[in-house]
């Protein structure tokens, strides 16, 4: 092991559970998870630090967004974190650059830590409460027939729920081809002409250092400034940020939902729309009788989520619900 991880909190491991445990542990974004701890990464460097399992309480992911906070409004710039909290309330907060792979690691955890708290204190609080409330409302339904429908609803919550990396890839994938389509190409085009004269500037900065020219700081600092910031903003086009790559994506990931959804039999979604939160929105529109078949709850799940857009206020939790389902319909015009 080139660089041994530090340790947080009270308790480690022994170097050669360390090392062994390191280097089996699952690779995810700038994160690992092991067998006996977890690898979290410092501003620079991946898996710097370790806390084994044995010291964390809880795992979450945390959303900050741009300048003003989270509004509720629109879609505002995001960062991602991962925390962990570990010895009775100590946090380390990891930075990373695509939501999806938190919700792998939090997807990771669940199955191989199922008692592992992945909620933040008053998320848990809040969820609690809307499962209070949808118990409630599901218990005034009176209809056996709407009984039955949401009991089918829920086994197949449960069935996608089996295979969670299936649905985020394909809410990961429709989230990437609607960004790419609402991009402007110039922009884009216009980020690999900035690069390009970055990547001039620091080889001319080079060739000043090399020739005691002057100024060759100068244009080593700007070179490598525009490269990096286009390089991590994803704005150019490269062999894995473009139409055809970003569409091939999107089929893939549909495909095997229809796959995993053909052993199943009749699922109540086609697989384009196949999860979980779009089937806890058929059953809540069931569960107030604004549909009689899930067909028609389906038609009215689409009709809400037109309707949501920025001039329109939602907690954050459904937020991030809305965020991960209204992409996939937004790609097939709620087809």
């Amino acid at each position: 092991m080139i660089f041994k991880p530090k340790q947080l909190g009270r308790q480690g491991l022994e170097a050669e559970q360390l090392v062994a445990d390191k280097k089996q542990c699952r690779k995810i974004g700038p994160c690992g998870v092991g067998e006996k701890a977890m690898y979290l990464n410092s501003f620079y460097i991946d898996r710097r630090y370790y806390v084994p399992f044995s010291s964390i309480t809880r795992v979450f992911k945390r959303i900050a967004m741009s300048k003003g906070g989270y509004t509720g409004k629109g879609i505002f710039a995001a960062i991602p974190y991962l925390v962990v909290e570990y010895d009775n309330g100590m946090q380390k907060q990891c930075n990373f650059k695509r939501e999806e792979q938190v919700d792998q690691i939090l997807s990771y955890l669940q199955t191989k830590k199922p008692g592992l708290k992945l909620h933040s204190a008053e998320a848990e609080k809040r969820l609690a409460e809307k499962a209070r409330i949808a118990k409630e409302r599901r218990n005034r339904v009176v209809s056996p027939e709407a009984q039955a429908q949401i009991a089918d609803l829920e086994r197949a919550q449960e069935y996608l729920e089996q295979r969670p990396q299936l649905y985020q890839e394909l809410s990961a994938a429709a989230k990437k081809k609607r960004t790419y389509d609402r991009s402007n190409p110039a922009y884009k085009w216009a980020a690999l002409f900035i690069t390009l004269m970055g990547l001039a500037a620091l080889l001319y900065g080079i060739y000043a250092l090399v020739t005691h020219a002057g100024f060759a700081m100068y244009f080593l600092l700007l070179g490598l400034a525009a490269i990096f910031l286009f390089s991590g903003a994803h704005v150019l086009p490269t062999a894995k940020n473009n139409r055809r790559f970003i569409e091939r994506k999107l089929n893939e990931a549909e495909r095997a939902m229809e796959d995993y959804l053909a052993l199943y039999g009749t699922f109540p979604v086609p697989a384009r729309y196949a999860h979980p939160g779009v089937l806890m929105r058929m059953t809540e529109v069931l569960a107030l009788e604004r549909a009689h078949t899930p067909e028609e709850a389906l038609e009215t799940v689409k009709k809400d989520l037109k309707a949501l857009n920025s001039s329109v206020s939602v907690e954050q939790e459904e937020f991030d619900e809305i965020m991960a389902v209204k992409p996939m319909f937004l790609v097939h015009d709620y087809e």
